[in-house]
């Protein structure tokens, strides 16, 4: 049978033609697919030596092993590489690529602050002396050679919450245009032993990689605390890591243009030697602010707010030591309470009841703030 000269069988035998190709083209990638999920998965390992077709290498947790190495990467392998090794043999078979560390991204903050001095107010003693220990011998280095003197490796910011310890660390890597490398000290604690050590062993590479630099580290009380002796394996890998910072700080590889500033609220409980000279040997407090300090901070935080008929003394007398955060909570939630009441300016008694607020937590909806002003 035929149509228009055409037959009919001509059609159906393309249709099943077109519709194996689909079928086998599917079958292809359901078994690459099968392929790829019977794959053993690779191990990542650091080099240390490396020998003629062999290296010796260090596992995640702290175990050293003498493997192969694949002949597609024997002349391409160096110490210090990050490798993809076989499970069973450990033959290493890859390279990772140098230039991302990945351990490093995953456990710091790097940015370029914005923030300048004048974003902070109250605290004009503390400015002067981080200018002084970190600002100063980043930017004039080749006054301190004609003085005759080194400036302090690192200094330490202690104070209670809140007061402003983190905002004066990113103004002064600001100032200096420097790159800020942010890590929480907790962070520094690994699972697998010897993995802390390496993570503060990187993040100063990265810090020089990088100068000039400052490398911030928030509750260094966390890995920095009084050592004791109770053998548990948990603290000698807190100690571990420790030792290691202490190592980073002082040892032989010059810091160069690369500034430590810790933080904590525990001063009373950190080891000394984190404290001698050479290392954090200026000590910042960093207290609540007083009366002229709260004044400062209020104007700083209301500088882009519609006021109406707010004395600033009146509030600042009301806030008796509340910290730079609290007296920004405080603006913030006055502000509030002028968006609730559907205006644009902002009076002063929602900053009383932003007080009282802060103070004695949530509100109820129609209660009355405490009466502060008699």
């Amino acid at each position: 049978m035929s149509f228009l000269g055409k037959k009919v069988g001509d059609n159906n035998n393309y249709s099943i033609i077109e519709e194996n190709k689909k079928l086998k083209e599917t079958l292809f990638s359901l078994k690459q697919e099968l392929n790829s999920l019977k794959e053993p998965p690779l191990v990542v390992c650091d080099v240390l030596y490396v020998f003629d077709k062999k290296a010796i290498v260090r596992l995640a947790n702290g175990g050293n092993f003498f493997v192969n190495i694949s002949s597609n990467f024997i002349d391409k392998i160096k110490v210090g590489d990050r490798v993809l090794s076989e499970q069973k043999s450990l033959t290493i078979i890859d390279r990772l690529d140098k230039s991302k560390n990945f351990d490093v991204e995953n456990f710091v903050i790097i940015e370029k602050p914005k923030i300048t001095w004048a974003e902070i107010g109250g605290l004009k003693k503390q400015i002067r002396e981080i200018y002084e220990v970190v600002e100063l011998p980043l930017k004039n280095p080749k006054l301190f050679e004609e003085v005759g003197i080194e400036p302090p490796r690192g200094i330490l910011l202690h104070g209670p919450s809140g007061t402003g310890k983190t905002i004066l660390a990113k103004a002064v890597a600001s100032s200096t245009n420097s790159t800020f490398i942010q890590i929480v000290g907790s962070e520094l604690v690994q699972k697998f032993i010897g993995e802390g050590a390496k993570l503060v062993k990187d993040i100063f590479k990265l810090a020089r990689e990088k100068a000039p630099s400052i490398i911030f580290i928030d509750e260094i009380d966390s890995i920095a605390s009084e050592r004791i002796d109770i053998g548990t394996s948990g603290e000698r890998e807190v100690q571990r890591t420790f030792m290691q910072l202490l190592n980073e700080i002082d040892g032989f590889k010059p810091l160069d243009n690369v500034k430590i500033i810790g933080a904590t609220n525990r001063i009373d409980i950190l080891d000394k030697a984190i404290l001698r000279p050479g290392r954090l040997d200026r000590l910042i407090h960093v207290p609540l602010p007083n009366e002229e300090g709260r004044k400062e901070i209020f104007k700083l935080h209301t500088k882009n707010m519609k006021l109406e008929n707010v004395d600033f003394r009146e509030v600042v007398a009301i806030t008796d030591s509340f910290s730079g955060a609290e007296i920004k909570s405080v603006c913030t939630e006055a502000g509030y309470f002028a968006i609730r009441d559907k205006r644009v300016n902002v009076r002063k008694e929602d900053f009383v009841t932003a007080v009282s607020k802060v103070k004695q937590g949530d509100l109820e909806e129609g209660d009355v703030p405490v009466t502060m002003f008699g």
